[in-house]
C-alpha cells in the first residue's frame, strides 16, 4: 500500500501544486542523488546481497511498518464515508480517523505517531505537542472521537472487515460479496487471533 502510493503519487509533478513543484523537484533530486551515489557505493563494499540486506528490505519494512499505522489511523468499520453534501470539516476531521494507543515501546520507537487526530485538525502541530492536543481534543471533543487499543482483534477486524464501502454498512467485506473469491480472508479469519 505504502510502496504504490509513494510510486503513483511522489513522482508525478502534475499531483503537485504550482507553488509546490520546486520543492518536489529538490527531494526528487536527492532520491535520485542517493540512488546514483548510494546504491553504487552499498553495491561496491557490500556486494547486492549487501544492497538486498542493508538497503531494500530496511526500505520494505518501514513501507509495511507506516502501510499499518496508515491503515490502523484511518479504517474502522463504524467510520462512514460521507457524500459532499453530508459531509462536515470538524466532524470529518475528528472522528473520521482513529487514535490507537500501542504499546510503550511503538510509541517511543515511532516518536508518537499514533497521536494521530491532532494531525487531522492540523498538520502545523510540532510532534513535541501532539500528546498535549491530543489530550486537549478529547477533554473537550472526546465524545466524538474514536479511540481504540492495538491489539489482534483490532487487527482481524481491519484486514478482515473493511474492504468495500456500503452506504447501508460503511464496510462490507469481500467474502460476503464474493466468497468464491475470498479463500485469502476466509483464512485470515481462521488463523489470525481473536485476542484483545
Amino acid at each position: 500500500m505504502s510502496i504504490a502510493h509513494w510510486l503513483m503519487w511522489h513522482f508525478d509533478l502534475k499531483k503537485f501544486r504550482p507553488n509546490e513543484v520546486r520543492r518536489v523537484k529538490i527531494s526528487l533530486a536527492c532520491v535520485f542523488a542517493f540512488m546514483g551515489i548510494g546504491w553504487p557505493l552499498i553495491i561496491y563494499k557490500t556486494g547486492i546481497m549487501g544492497w538486498i540486506k542493508y538497503w531494500f528490505m530496511p526500505w520494505l519494512g518501514y513501507h509495511f511498518w507506516m502501510s499499518t499505522f496508515t491503515m490502523v489511523h484511518h479504517t474502522a468499520p463504524h467510520i462512514p464515508f460521507k457524500s459532499s453534501d453530508e459531509w462536515n470539516a470538524a466532524q470529518a476531521q475528528l472522528n473520521g480517523t482513529v487514535h490507537c494507543d500501542y504499546p510503550q515501546w511503538i510509541e517511543i520507537l515511532c516518536h508518537d505517531i499514533n497521536v494521530h487526530i491532532p494531525h487531522h485538525i492540523s498538520s502545523r502541530i510540532p510532534s513535541y505537542n501532539l500528546r498535549a492536543a491530543q489530550q486537549s481534543l478529547h477533554e473537550n471533543w472526546g465524545k466524538y472521537m474514536n479511540l481504540a487499543t492495538w491489539n489482534w482483534r483490532l487487527m482481524k477486524t481491519i484486514m478482515t472487515t473493511c474492504h468495500v464501502y456500503s452506504k447501508e454498512q460503511n464496510y462490507v467485506a469481500f467474502d460476503e460479496l464474493a466468497p468464491e473469491e475470498s479463500q485469502p480472508i476466509t483464512l485470515l479469519k481462521k488463523v489470525m487471533p481473536d485476542c484483545a
